[in-house]
């Protein structure tokens, strides 16, 4: 497997990007704002993580997706420790990212990964987005964000 920046002009996997995030539009406007990196295993595009400059030092991971029939292999776990090299070269000194209250899978990887949690945006994904979200039986309501220094 190998992880690279997706070139310009490349299609975008939006199929792999919105099993992270169920709105298009939201993904579109991040992706143009931040650099989108793609793991690729025999041609293919199998993972993506978006890396998105938030404030000054300071990049988040808006979105990180495996292809479902690949889950448990550790890919995620791949593409989250490169995002984190990638940001430290880039000359961050914080990296972030958030994720669901429901996101059980998510969570443990993220803290796995060096991340700690730093707080919990109430009620983001209830007003951020139109349809109910519901991971391992549970309403996504918060964000729950973590971060972790370079």
């Amino acid at each position: 497997m190998e992880i690279r920046k997706l070139n310009k002009g490349e299609e975008l996997p939006m199929e792999l990007l919105l099993l992270a995030d169920p709105s298009e539009e939201i993904v579109k406007v991040y992706v143009n704002r931040g650099e989108c990196f793609v793991a690729e295993s025999e041609h293919k595009i199998i993972g993506v993580y978006v890396l998105l400059p938030t404030r000054p030092k300071t990049v988040e991971i808006v979105n990180v997706a495996v292809s479902e029939d690949l889950h448990g292999r550790g890919i995620g776990k791949q593409l989250v420790t490169h995002a984190i090299k990638a940001a430290r070269t880039s000359g961050y000194k914080t990296i972030e990212i958030g994720t669901g209250n429901a996101g059980i899978g998510q969570l443990a990887l993220y803290q796995k990964c060096g991340f700690r949690i730093i707080g919990v945006d109430l009620d983001f994904f209830v007003k951020h987005y139109p349809e109910e979200i519901y991971e391992n039986g549970i309403l996504c309501r918060d964000m729950v964000r973590l971060a972790q220094d370079l």
